[in-house]
Protein backbone atom coordinates (compact mmCIF):
# COMPACT_ATOMS: atom_id res chain seq x y z
CA UNK A 1 0.00 0.00 0.00
CA UNK A 2 1.80 3.04 -1.61
CA UNK A 3 0.88 6.58 -2.34
CA UNK A 4 0.79 7.84 0.87
CA UNK A 5 -1.22 10.88 2.08
CA UNK A 6 1.37 14.24 2.07
CA UNK A 7 -0.68 16.44 4.60
CA UNK A 8 0.31 16.06 7.95
CA UNK A 9 -2.43 17.88 10.39
CA UNK A 10 -2.01 18.45 14.31
CA UNK A 11 -4.82 17.60 16.25
CA UNK A 12 -7.39 17.13 18.58
CA UNK A 13 -8.07 19.24 22.46
CA UNK A 14 -9.75 18.65 25.32
CA UNK A 15 -12.08 21.19 27.10
CA UNK A 16 -12.86 20.64 30.47
CA UNK A 17 -16.58 20.30 31.86
CA UNK A 18 -16.71 18.48 34.97
CA UNK A 19 -20.52 19.23 35.63
CA UNK A 20 -21.88 18.09 32.42
CA UNK A 21 -20.14 14.89 31.95
CA UNK A 22 -21.19 13.92 35.79
CA UNK A 23 -24.84 13.92 34.27
CA UNK A 24 -23.86 11.83 31.52
CA UNK A 25 -24.32 8.20 31.69
CA UNK A 26 -22.02 6.85 28.23
CA UNK A 27 -19.90 7.71 27.03
CA UNK A 28 -17.16 9.09 29.78
CA UNK A 29 -14.57 10.66 28.64
CA UNK A 30 -11.54 10.24 30.77
CA UNK A 31 -7.85 12.28 30.34
CA UNK A 32 -5.06 11.29 32.55
CA UNK A 33 -4.07 11.88 35.08
CA UNK A 34 -6.74 13.74 36.42
CA UNK A 35 -9.38 11.25 35.08
CA UNK A 36 -12.48 12.43 37.48
CA UNK A 37 -12.54 15.67 35.89
CA UNK A 38 -14.06 13.93 32.79
CA UNK A 39 -13.66 16.84 30.56
CA UNK A 40 -15.24 16.68 26.83
CA UNK A 41 -13.06 16.78 23.38
CA UNK A 42 -13.74 19.67 21.36
CA UNK A 43 -13.87 19.66 17.79
CA UNK A 44 -10.33 20.72 17.49
CA UNK A 45 -6.84 20.08 15.58
CA UNK A 46 -4.89 20.71 18.83
CA UNK A 47 -3.86 16.92 19.83
CA UNK A 48 -4.50 16.33 23.68
CA UNK A 49 -1.67 13.15 23.61
CA UNK A 50 -3.32 11.57 26.48
CA UNK A 51 -6.95 11.14 26.75
CA UNK A 52 -9.78 8.43 26.14
CA UNK A 53 -13.36 8.11 25.45
CA UNK A 54 -15.44 4.84 27.10
CA UNK A 55 -18.34 3.94 25.26
CA UNK A 56 -20.38 0.49 25.49
CA UNK A 57 -21.82 -2.27 23.56
CA UNK A 58 -22.83 -5.53 22.88
CA UNK A 59 -22.57 -8.19 19.80
CA UNK A 60 -23.85 -11.86 19.23
CA UNK A 61 -21.19 -13.92 18.27
CA UNK A 62 -21.78 -17.57 17.52
CA UNK A 63 -25.48 -16.73 18.56
CA UNK A 64 -23.83 -15.61 21.93
CA UNK A 65 -24.37 -12.19 23.70
CA UNK A 66 -21.34 -10.72 24.31
CA UNK A 67 -20.98 -7.01 26.27
CA UNK A 68 -18.01 -5.59 25.82
CA UNK A 69 -16.96 -1.75 27.33
CA UNK A 70 -14.89 -0.20 24.56
CA UNK A 71 -11.66 2.62 25.01
CA UNK A 72 -11.34 5.35 22.16
CA UNK A 73 -7.94 7.37 23.01
CA UNK A 74 -4.50 8.60 22.79
CA UNK A 75 -1.23 7.74 24.96
CA UNK A 76 1.70 9.49 24.11
CA UNK A 77 5.38 8.31 23.49
CA UNK A 78 8.25 9.63 25.60
CA UNK A 79 11.69 10.24 24.90
CA UNK A 80 14.74 9.36 26.99
CA UNK A 81 14.34 12.47 29.44
CA UNK A 82 10.59 11.76 30.08
CA UNK A 83 9.33 14.50 27.17
CA UNK A 84 6.26 13.83 25.19
CA UNK A 85 7.20 13.52 21.25
CA UNK A 86 4.35 11.67 20.26
CA UNK A 87 1.04 10.19 20.40
CA UNK A 88 -0.68 7.26 19.27
CA UNK A 89 -4.75 6.65 19.26
CA UNK A 90 -6.04 3.46 19.84
CA UNK A 91 -9.32 1.44 20.14
CA UNK A 92 -9.55 -0.54 23.04
CA UNK A 93 -12.24 -3.76 23.39
CA UNK A 94 -13.07 -5.37 26.56
CA UNK A 95 -15.69 -8.06 26.83
CA UNK A 96 -17.64 -6.49 29.88
CA UNK A 97 -18.37 -9.89 31.45
CA UNK A 98 -15.41 -11.27 32.52
CA UNK A 99 -13.48 -10.40 35.92
CA UNK A 100 -10.63 -13.15 35.69
CA UNK A 101 -7.93 -10.72 33.16
CA UNK A 102 -5.08 -13.43 34.23
CA UNK A 103 -6.72 -15.85 31.64
CA UNK A 104 -8.30 -13.70 29.30
CA UNK A 105 -6.24 -13.28 25.95
CA UNK A 106 -5.56 -9.71 25.10
CA UNK A 107 -4.56 -8.98 21.25
CA UNK A 108 -2.54 -6.03 19.70
CA UNK A 109 -3.14 -5.94 16.19
CA UNK A 110 -1.42 -3.89 13.66
CA UNK A 111 -1.75 -3.29 10.20
CA UNK A 112 1.17 -1.98 7.96
CA UNK A 113 2.42 0.02 4.95
CA UNK A 114 4.19 1.12 6.56
CA UNK A 115 2.32 3.84 6.98
CA UNK A 116 -1.19 2.46 7.08
CA UNK A 117 -3.81 2.56 9.75
CA UNK A 118 -5.48 -0.17 11.95
CA UNK A 119 -8.56 0.69 10.40
CA UNK A 120 -8.14 -2.85 8.44
CA UNK A 121 -8.46 -5.06 10.47
CA UNK A 122 -10.58 -3.26 13.12
CA UNK A 123 -13.60 -3.00 11.33
CA UNK A 124 -13.51 -5.84 8.60
CA UNK A 125 -11.78 -8.73 10.77
CA UNK A 126 -11.36 -9.54 14.46
CA UNK A 127 -13.78 -6.48 15.43
CA UNK A 128 -16.95 -5.97 17.21
CA UNK A 129 -18.37 -4.24 13.83
CA UNK A 130 -18.11 -5.06 10.36
CA UNK A 131 -17.96 -2.85 7.02
CA UNK A 132 -21.22 -2.97 4.38
CA UNK A 133 -20.36 -4.94 1.74
CA UNK A 134 -21.32 -7.71 -0.33
CA UNK A 135 -20.08 -11.47 0.44
CA UNK A 136 -17.49 -10.90 -1.93
CA UNK A 137 -16.10 -7.77 -0.75
CA UNK A 138 -17.27 -5.28 -2.91
CA UNK A 139 -18.58 -1.70 -2.16
CA UNK A 140 -22.10 -1.23 -1.74
CA UNK A 141 -23.85 1.71 -0.84
CA UNK A 142 -24.93 2.99 1.19
CA UNK A 143 -21.93 3.21 3.11
CA UNK A 144 -21.51 2.05 6.63
CA UNK A 145 -21.24 -1.08 9.29
CA UNK A 146 -22.83 -3.35 11.07
CA UNK A 147 -22.02 -5.90 14.01
CA UNK A 148 -19.59 -8.63 13.22
CA UNK A 149 -20.87 -11.78 14.17
CA UNK A 150 -17.54 -13.59 13.79
CA UNK A 151 -15.66 -10.98 15.80
CA UNK A 152 -12.83 -12.96 18.09
CA UNK A 153 -14.05 -11.15 21.00
CA UNK A 154 -15.79 -13.72 22.10
CA UNK A 155 -12.83 -15.14 23.24
CA UNK A 156 -10.22 -12.15 23.79
CA UNK A 157 -10.00 -8.54 24.19
CA UNK A 158 -8.45 -6.61 21.37
CA UNK A 159 -6.46 -3.22 20.89
CA UNK A 160 -6.34 -1.71 17.69
CA UNK A 161 -3.02 0.86 17.47
CA UNK A 162 -2.25 3.32 14.99
CA UNK A 163 1.16 4.63 14.83
CA UNK A 164 2.55 7.58 14.39
CA UNK A 165 1.42 9.22 11.44
CA UNK A 166 -1.37 7.10 10.49
CA UNK A 167 -4.92 7.26 12.09
CA UNK A 168 -5.18 10.02 14.51
CA UNK A 169 -1.54 9.57 15.85
CA UNK A 170 0.74 12.60 15.37
CA UNK A 171 4.11 13.91 16.46
CA UNK A 172 3.87 16.44 19.42
CA UNK A 173 7.29 17.22 19.40
CA UNK A 174 8.27 19.35 15.83
CA UNK A 175 11.47 19.41 16.93
CA UNK A 176 11.89 15.24 17.21
CA UNK A 177 13.77 13.30 14.47
CA UNK A 178 11.60 11.64 12.26
CA UNK A 179 13.98 9.15 11.87
CA UNK A 180 12.37 8.53 15.73
CA UNK A 181 9.27 6.63 14.45
CA UNK A 182 10.08 6.17 10.96
CA UNK A 183 11.96 3.03 10.16
CA UNK A 184 12.01 -0.77 10.36
CA UNK A 185 14.00 -0.77 13.58
CA UNK A 186 12.79 2.57 14.75
CA UNK A 187 9.39 1.51 14.59
CA UNK A 188 9.91 -1.73 16.69
CA UNK A 189 11.35 -0.29 19.61
CA UNK A 190 8.98 2.72 20.02
CA UNK A 191 5.94 0.87 20.09
CA UNK A 192 7.43 -1.92 22.09
CA UNK A 193 7.65 0.76 24.40
CA UNK A 194 3.93 2.12 24.08
CA UNK A 195 2.46 -1.41 24.42
CA UNK A 196 4.48 -1.80 27.32
CA UNK A 197 2.95 1.35 28.61
CA UNK A 198 -0.69 0.32 27.52
CA UNK A 199 0.00 -3.25 29.42
CA UNK A 200 0.43 -1.85 32.97
CA UNK A 201 -1.87 1.29 32.91
CA UNK A 202 -4.76 -1.51 32.16
CA UNK A 203 -3.18 -4.20 34.36
CA UNK A 204 -2.79 -7.09 31.73
CA UNK A 205 0.54 -8.02 32.64
CA UNK A 206 -0.83 -11.70 34.03
CA UNK A 207 -2.92 -11.46 30.24
CA UNK A 208 -1.59 -14.64 27.80
CA UNK A 209 -0.86 -11.75 24.96
CA UNK A 210 -0.77 -11.89 21.23
CA UNK A 211 0.03 -10.01 18.33
CA UNK A 212 -1.13 -10.20 14.99
CA UNK A 213 0.18 -7.74 12.24
CA UNK A 214 -1.08 -7.20 8.38
CA UNK A 215 1.58 -7.08 5.40
CA UNK A 216 4.38 -4.38 6.85
CA UNK A 217 2.48 -5.23 9.77
CA UNK A 218 3.98 -8.83 9.56
CA UNK A 219 7.19 -7.16 9.83
CA UNK A 220 6.71 -4.98 12.93
CA UNK A 221 4.96 -8.02 14.96
CA UNK A 222 7.99 -10.35 13.78
CA UNK A 223 10.67 -7.46 14.97
CA UNK A 224 8.72 -6.76 18.25
CA UNK A 225 8.13 -10.33 19.36
CA UNK A 226 11.92 -10.43 20.41
CA UNK A 227 11.99 -6.55 21.39
CA UNK A 228 9.24 -7.39 23.95
CA UNK A 229 11.17 -10.42 25.49
CA UNK A 230 14.15 -8.72 25.24
CA UNK A 231 13.85 -5.52 26.26
CA UNK A 232 10.85 -5.77 28.42
CA UNK A 233 10.66 -9.13 29.24
CA UNK A 234 7.29 -9.42 28.36
CA UNK A 235 6.74 -13.07 27.15
CA UNK A 236 3.84 -13.90 24.01
CA UNK A 237 1.85 -16.95 23.61
CA UNK A 238 1.11 -16.07 19.70
CA UNK A 239 1.90 -13.95 16.43
CA UNK A 240 -0.55 -13.94 13.60
CA UNK A 241 0.91 -13.11 10.45
CA UNK A 242 -1.68 -12.02 7.83
CA UNK A 243 -0.65 -12.10 4.34
CA UNK A 244 3.29 -11.93 5.37
CA UNK A 245 6.21 -9.82 3.09
CA UNK A 246 9.51 -11.41 3.16
CA UNK A 247 10.37 -10.88 6.55
CA UNK A 248 13.69 -10.52 5.52
CA UNK A 249 14.24 -13.59 4.76
CA UNK A 250 16.90 -13.37 1.37
CA UNK A 251 15.80 -14.62 -1.95
CA UNK A 252 18.12 -14.03 -5.11
CA UNK A 253 16.57 -13.07 -8.43
CA UNK A 254 16.38 -16.63 -9.45
CA UNK A 255 13.95 -17.60 -6.41
CA UNK A 256 11.57 -14.76 -6.49
CA UNK A 257 10.84 -15.57 -9.74
CA UNK A 258 10.07 -18.95 -9.62
CA UNK A 259 7.79 -18.77 -6.56
CA UNK A 260 5.70 -16.92 -8.12
CA UNK A 261 4.19 -19.19 -10.30
CA UNK A 262 1.57 -21.15 -7.86
CA UNK A 263 0.25 -17.45 -7.34
CA UNK A 264 -0.13 -16.85 -11.08
CA UNK A 265 -1.98 -20.43 -11.49
CA UNK A 266 -3.92 -19.79 -8.58
CA UNK A 267 -5.30 -16.33 -9.87
CA UNK A 268 -5.69 -18.02 -13.54
CA UNK A 269 -7.98 -20.90 -12.14
CA UNK A 270 -10.15 -18.13 -10.86
CA UNK A 271 -10.29 -16.43 -14.03
CA UNK A 272 -10.74 -19.08 -15.93
CA UNK A 273 -8.04 -19.12 -17.77
CA UNK A 274 -6.74 -22.19 -17.47
CA UNK A 275 -7.37 -25.87 -19.93
CA UNK A 276 -10.16 -27.75 -19.29
CA UNK A 277 -8.24 -30.63 -17.37
CA UNK A 278 -6.67 -27.88 -14.97
CA UNK A 279 -10.22 -26.07 -14.58
CA UNK A 280 -12.52 -28.86 -13.73
CA UNK A 281 -10.01 -29.70 -10.13
CA UNK A 282 -10.99 -27.51 -7.24
CA UNK A 283 -8.27 -25.15 -6.61
CA UNK A 284 -6.69 -26.98 -3.53
CA UNK A 285 -6.46 -29.98 -5.40
CA UNK A 286 -4.94 -28.46 -8.11
CA UNK A 287 -2.34 -26.24 -6.95
CA UNK A 288 -0.14 -28.79 -4.96
CA UNK A 289 0.80 -29.79 -8.50
CA UNK A 290 2.03 -26.56 -9.15
CA UNK A 291 3.90 -26.14 -5.90
CA UNK A 292 5.87 -29.36 -6.51
CA UNK A 293 6.64 -28.60 -10.14
CA UNK A 294 7.98 -25.13 -9.07
CA UNK A 295 9.85 -26.47 -6.08
CA UNK A 296 11.32 -29.84 -8.16
CA UNK A 297 11.72 -28.67 -11.85
CA UNK A 298 11.53 -24.71 -12.08
CA UNK A 299 14.15 -23.62 -9.36
CA UNK A 300 16.81 -26.22 -10.65
CA UNK A 301 16.24 -25.23 -14.27
CA UNK A 302 16.03 -21.19 -13.44
CA UNK A 303 19.38 -22.10 -11.73
CA UNK A 304 21.24 -22.94 -15.15
CA UNK A 305 20.54 -19.29 -16.02
CA UNK A 306 21.23 -18.87 -19.92
CA UNK A 307 23.11 -22.24 -19.95
CA UNK A 308 19.55 -23.90 -19.77
CA UNK A 309 19.37 -25.51 -22.92
CA UNK A 310 16.71 -24.75 -25.34
CA UNK A 311 14.19 -27.80 -25.59
CA UNK A 312 14.26 -27.61 -21.80
CA UNK A 313 13.54 -23.90 -21.79
CA UNK A 314 10.85 -24.23 -24.41
CA UNK A 315 9.36 -28.02 -22.39
CA UNK A 316 9.57 -25.36 -19.28
CA UNK A 317 7.58 -23.12 -21.27
CA UNK A 318 4.72 -25.30 -22.18
CA UNK A 319 4.27 -26.09 -18.81
CA UNK A 320 4.35 -22.52 -17.14
CA UNK A 321 2.06 -21.90 -19.58
CA UNK A 322 -0.55 -24.37 -18.51
CA UNK A 323 0.08 -23.34 -14.93
CA UNK A 324 -0.44 -19.76 -15.40
CA UNK A 325 -2.46 -18.67 -18.97
CA UNK A 326 -0.34 -16.97 -20.52
CA UNK A 327 1.03 -18.20 -23.80
CA UNK A 328 4.64 -20.07 -24.35
CA UNK A 329 5.75 -17.18 -26.63
CA UNK A 330 4.93 -14.64 -23.67
CA UNK A 331 6.87 -17.10 -21.63
CA UNK A 332 10.37 -18.13 -23.47
CA UNK A 333 10.61 -13.85 -24.72
CA UNK A 334 10.95 -13.11 -21.20
CA UNK A 335 13.39 -15.92 -20.38
CA UNK A 336 10.57 -17.94 -18.14
CA UNK A 337 10.69 -14.91 -15.93
CA UNK A 338 7.04 -13.05 -15.56
CA UNK A 339 7.07 -9.95 -13.12
CA UNK A 340 4.39 -9.26 -10.77
CA UNK A 341 3.28 -5.81 -13.22
CA UNK A 342 3.21 -7.47 -16.65
CA UNK A 343 1.21 -10.46 -15.49
CA UNK A 344 -1.34 -8.67 -14.21
CA UNK A 345 -1.43 -6.40 -16.98
CA UNK A 346 -1.10 -9.58 -19.43
CA UNK A 347 -3.45 -12.20 -17.72
CA UNK A 348 -6.39 -10.48 -19.73
CA UNK A 349 -5.38 -8.34 -21.89
CA UNK A 350 -7.48 -10.22 -24.58
CA UNK A 351 -10.43 -9.37 -22.94
CA UNK A 352 -9.76 -5.71 -22.31
CA UNK A 353 -9.02 -6.19 -18.26
CA UNK A 354 -6.31 -5.88 -15.73
CA UNK A 355 -6.36 -8.20 -12.61
CA UNK A 356 -5.46 -6.46 -9.27
CA UNK A 357 -2.56 -6.48 -7.10
CA UNK A 358 -3.68 -7.05 -3.56
CA UNK A 359 -6.27 -9.27 -4.84
CA UNK A 360 -6.33 -10.26 -7.98
CA UNK A 361 -10.03 -11.38 -8.02
CA UNK A 362 -10.85 -7.44 -8.49
CA UNK A 363 -10.93 -6.54 -12.13
CA UNK A 364 -9.42 -2.93 -13.72
CA UNK A 365 -9.78 -1.16 -16.94
CA UNK A 366 -7.30 1.06 -18.65
CA UNK A 367 -6.98 3.48 -21.48
CA UNK A 368 -5.51 1.19 -23.64
CA UNK A 369 -4.89 -2.37 -23.94
CA UNK A 370 -0.92 -2.33 -24.01
CA UNK A 371 1.60 -1.43 -22.08
CA UNK A 372 3.31 -3.40 -18.92
CA UNK A 373 1.72 -2.56 -16.19
CA UNK A 374 -2.05 -1.83 -14.89
CA UNK A 375 -2.59 2.33 -15.01
CA UNK A 376 -4.03 1.79 -11.21
CA UNK A 377 -4.40 -0.92 -8.72
CA UNK A 378 -8.28 -2.19 -8.73
CA UNK A 379 -8.67 -3.84 -5.75
CA UNK A 380 -7.84 -0.49 -3.69
CA UNK A 381 -9.31 1.97 -5.30
CA UNK A 382 -12.49 -0.63 -4.35
CA UNK A 383 -11.72 -1.22 -0.05
CA UNK A 384 -10.96 2.86 -0.12
CA UNK A 385 -14.71 3.01 -1.35
CA UNK A 386 -15.37 0.51 1.95
CA UNK A 387 -13.42 1.70 4.44
CA UNK A 388 -12.90 5.57 4.52
CA UNK A 389 -16.52 6.80 5.07
CA UNK A 390 -17.37 3.87 7.92
CA UNK A 391 -14.28 4.47 9.77
CA UNK A 392 -15.19 8.12 10.61
CA UNK A 393 -18.53 7.45 11.05
CA UNK A 394 -17.65 5.23 13.51
CA UNK A 395 -15.43 6.62 15.63
CA UNK A 396 -16.88 10.20 15.38
CA UNK A 397 -20.35 8.97 15.79
CA UNK A 398 -20.92 5.71 17.64
CA UNK A 399 -17.15 5.85 19.67
CA UNK A 400 -17.94 9.56 20.21
CA UNK A 401 -14.25 10.49 19.52
CA UNK A 402 -15.07 14.13 18.15
CA UNK A 403 -12.40 15.66 16.30
CA UNK A 404 -11.75 17.68 13.04
CA UNK A 405 -8.41 15.83 13.00
CA UNK A 406 -8.29 13.88 9.38
CA UNK A 407 -8.24 10.08 10.31
CA UNK A 408 -5.16 9.18 7.64
CA UNK A 409 -5.90 6.29 6.19
CA UNK A 410 -2.29 6.41 4.63
CA UNK A 411 -0.55 8.88 6.57
CA UNK A 412 2.93 10.62 5.84
CA UNK A 413 5.67 8.54 7.05
CA UNK A 414 8.57 8.59 4.48
CA UNK A 415 11.72 8.39 4.49
CA UNK A 416 11.09 5.36 5.61
CA UNK A 417 14.38 3.44 7.03
CA UNK A 418 14.38 0.43 5.33
CA UNK A 419 17.20 -1.57 7.76
CA UNK A 420 18.57 -4.76 6.71
CA UNK A 421 17.04 -6.81 9.16
CA UNK A 422 16.31 -10.57 8.59
CA UNK A 423 12.55 -10.15 10.84
CA UNK A 424 11.75 -13.79 10.15
CA UNK A 425 15.40 -14.49 12.51
CA UNK A 426 14.10 -12.59 15.40
CA UNK A 427 10.69 -14.46 15.60
CA UNK A 428 12.59 -17.83 15.21
CA UNK A 429 15.06 -16.44 18.49
CA UNK A 430 11.51 -15.24 20.33
CA UNK A 431 10.39 -19.01 19.82
CA UNK A 432 13.22 -20.41 20.72
CA UNK A 433 13.77 -18.64 23.80
CA UNK A 434 10.26 -18.73 24.49
CA UNK A 435 8.43 -22.43 24.51
CA UNK A 436 5.04 -20.90 25.01
CA UNK A 437 5.33 -18.61 21.61
CA UNK A 438 3.13 -20.59 18.65
CA UNK A 439 3.02 -18.61 14.73
CA UNK A 440 0.12 -19.03 12.59
CA UNK A 441 0.33 -17.37 9.18
CA UNK A 442 -2.60 -16.27 7.22
CA UNK A 443 -2.90 -16.11 2.98
CA UNK A 444 -5.36 -15.55 0.65
CA UNK A 445 -4.58 -17.46 -2.57
CA UNK A 446 -5.04 -14.01 -5.07
CA UNK A 447 -2.99 -12.39 -3.01
CA UNK A 448 0.26 -10.90 -5.51
CA UNK A 449 1.61 -8.49 -3.02
CA UNK A 450 2.34 -11.11 -0.33
CA UNK A 451 1.66 -14.06 -1.96
CA UNK A 452 0.77 -17.32 -0.34
CA UNK A 453 3.59 -19.54 -1.80
CA UNK A 454 6.27 -17.15 -0.70
CA UNK A 455 4.35 -17.47 3.08
CA UNK A 456 4.68 -20.67 3.09
CA UNK A 457 8.75 -20.32 2.05
CA UNK A 458 8.99 -17.85 5.07
CA UNK A 459 8.02 -20.74 7.02
CA UNK A 460 9.89 -23.23 5.57
CA UNK A 461 13.32 -21.07 5.81
CA UNK A 462 12.38 -19.43 9.57
CA UNK A 463 13.78 -22.09 11.46
CA UNK A 464 16.82 -24.10 9.03
CA UNK A 465 17.06 -26.43 12.31
CA UNK A 466 13.24 -27.28 11.94
CA UNK A 467 13.08 -27.87 15.58
CA UNK A 468 10.07 -25.06 15.99
CA UNK A 469 7.98 -26.61 13.21
CA UNK A 470 5.35 -28.02 15.52
CA UNK A 471 4.71 -24.39 16.28
CA UNK A 472 4.68 -23.01 12.99
CA UNK A 473 1.16 -23.41 11.33
CA UNK A 474 -0.04 -21.86 7.74
CA UNK A 475 -4.04 -21.03 6.28
CA UNK A 476 -4.86 -20.44 3.26
CA UNK A 477 -8.59 -18.55 1.93
CA UNK A 478 -10.13 -17.98 -1.18
CA UNK A 479 -9.43 -14.81 -1.23
CA UNK A 480 -6.59 -11.94 -1.43
CA UNK A 481 -4.33 -9.55 0.63
CA UNK A 482 -7.37 -9.30 3.00
CA UNK A 483 -9.17 -12.55 3.18
CA UNK A 484 -11.07 -11.44 5.68
CA UNK A 485 -13.67 -8.87 3.15
CA UNK A 486 -14.98 -12.46 1.51
CA UNK A 487 -17.53 -13.65 4.24
CA UNK A 488 -17.01 -17.02 3.35
CA UNK A 489 -13.21 -16.18 4.55
CA UNK A 490 -14.13 -13.62 7.45
CA UNK A 491 -16.19 -16.76 8.80
CA UNK A 492 -13.28 -19.02 8.92
CA UNK A 493 -10.23 -16.69 9.12
CA UNK A 494 -11.42 -15.82 12.76
CA UNK A 495 -12.67 -19.81 13.60
CA UNK A 496 -8.54 -20.26 13.02
CA UNK A 497 -7.86 -17.46 15.23
CA UNK A 498 -9.69 -19.31 17.71
CA UNK A 499 -8.10 -22.64 17.17
CA UNK A 500 -4.78 -20.64 17.61
CA UNK A 501 -5.71 -19.21 20.68
CA UNK A 502 -6.98 -22.01 22.22
CA UNK A 503 -3.59 -24.22 21.14
CA UNK A 504 -1.27 -21.92 22.77
CA UNK A 505 -2.62 -21.52 25.84
CA UNK A 506 -1.16 -24.07 27.90
CA UNK A 507 -2.89 -26.17 30.54
CA UNK A 508 -2.51 -24.47 33.82
CA UNK A 509 0.78 -24.92 35.79
CA UNK A 510 2.12 -26.48 32.28
CA UNK A 511 6.13 -25.16 32.69
CA UNK A 512 7.08 -23.13 29.84
CA UNK A 513 10.34 -25.61 28.99
CA UNK A 514 11.48 -27.82 26.69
Amino acid sequence: MKNLLLSLCFGLSLVANAQQKKAEATPSVIATPKAEEKPQISNSRILNPDMSVVTNGEVTVKGQKVPYKTTAGTIPVWDEAGKIIASCFYTYYERSDVKDKATRPIIFSFNGGPGSASVWMHIAYTGPKVLNIDDEGYPVQPYGYKDNPYSILDVADIIFIDPVNTGFSRIINPETPKSTFFGVKADIKYLSEWLNTFVSRVNRWSSPKYLIGESYGTNRVSGMALELQSSHWMYLNGVVLVSPTDLGIKRDETMSDALRLPYFAAVAWYHKGLESSLQSKDLTAFLPEVEDFTVNQLIPALAKGGYLPENEKKALAAKMSKYSGLSEDVLMKNNLKISLNYFWKELLRDRGYTVGRLDSRYLGIDSKDGGEKPEFNAELSSWLHSFTPPINMYLREELKFKTDLKYNMFGPVNPWERDDVNLGENLRAAMAANPYLHVLTQSGYYDGACDYFNAKYNMWQMDPSGKTKERLSWKGYRSGHMMYLRREDLQQANEDLRDFIKLSTPAPGKAAKY
